[in-house]
């Protein structure tokens, strides 16, 4: 059963008249006539039966009216919403993040979200790898990863970031300079994010102390950044975190950005190269808009 036959039907119903309803419709009162003895055809009965004063439903036609016309109203909605899915202002956007997009990512998404409040948007915290796994099999939509971006995804660069040492707040600031940060280093043991929770953090934070000639040893390890803050502070050690960690650190923490090429690295937002999700361009502007706005 055709939906081009079941509207016809309505509207020859709601007019009760044949001439009318096709004017309705735009089309030519034979074609309409044609269209509703198919309907009639297909379904083995007669549906109107017409007269001087217009057409009137048969019983058969009546038991059909309330059906047709709740089907004609549910395609109508589910042909408006897919509309505004492939506008871009219905759908599911899912959003990943890490540590060094703590402030850009929910800035962005704060944004995204007055301006287009029929999009259901969710963050997901997780390691720059597994954004682009999960980007990549469609469990994200977009990501703020590490760049460069692996191969496959499309990136634009969106915030930078370096190591930083985090230090329980009475111990005094080491100097900066390379041999003063190495022997610093060397001389202790560190508080960590374990590997498997922070691999991008970790690999940055060997890259530097290679280039510094340093190899401190672990004094302890934690799956959750905060806990690893929260034992800075309370005395038991030192860590080195990303500088974006300032914005969550607890009293009795103070961050100490370190000024080396082997303590940087960019942030870009990624998503797969070959999507055609219409929300992606949509959260892209928002992005440019959260990072130009006071």
């Amino acid at each position: 059963m055709e939906i081009r036959l079941l509207r016809a039907f309505v509207e020859v119903a709601q007019q009760q008249n044949f001439g009318h309803a096709a004017a309705e419709l735009s089309t030519t009162q034979s074609a309409l006539t044609k269209q509703i003895q198919l309907l009639e055809r297909q379904l083995g009965t007669v549906l109107f039966s017409r007269g001087r004063h217009g057409a009137a439903l048969t019983a058969a036609g009546e038991a059909l009216i309330t059906d047709a016309t709740e089907l004609l109203q549910r395609a109508d909605a589910l042909e408006r919403r897919m509309k505004r899915l492939a506008a871009g202002t219905e759908g599911l956007l899912t959003v990943g993040f890490g540590m060094s997009a703590l402030e850009v990512a929910p800035r962005a998404v704060a944004t995204f979200r007055a301006r287009h409040p029929g999009v259901d948007i969710s963050l997901e915290d997780m390691s720059s790898k597994a954004q682009a796994e999960a980007i990549r099999t469609g469990r994200l939509s977009v990501g703020f990863i590490r760049l460069p971006a692996p191969a496959g995804l499309a990136s634009k660069v969106v915030h930078h970031d370096g190591l930083a040492l985090a230090i329980p707040f009475g111990e005094s600031t080491p100097r900066l300079s390379r041999q003063a940060l190495a022997s610093w280093l060397q001389a202790r043991q560190l508080i960590r994010l374990i590997p498997a929770r922070g691999p991008g953090l970790t690999a940055q934070t060997q890259q530097l102390f290679t280039d510094l000639g340093a190899s401190p040893g672990v004094l302890q390890e934690s799956s959750d950044l905060l806990t690893v803050l929260a034992l800075v502070a309370a005395g038991v050690g030192s860590a080195v975190v990303s500088a974006s960690t300032s914005a969550i650190v607890p009293d009795g923490v103070k961050v100490v950005p370190l000024d080396l090429d082997s303590a940087r690295w960019s942030i870009g937002i990624a998503w797969l190269a070959e999507s055609t999700d219409p929300l992606i361009p949509l959260f892209l502007r928002s992005l440019q808009s959260a990072e130009t706005s006071p």
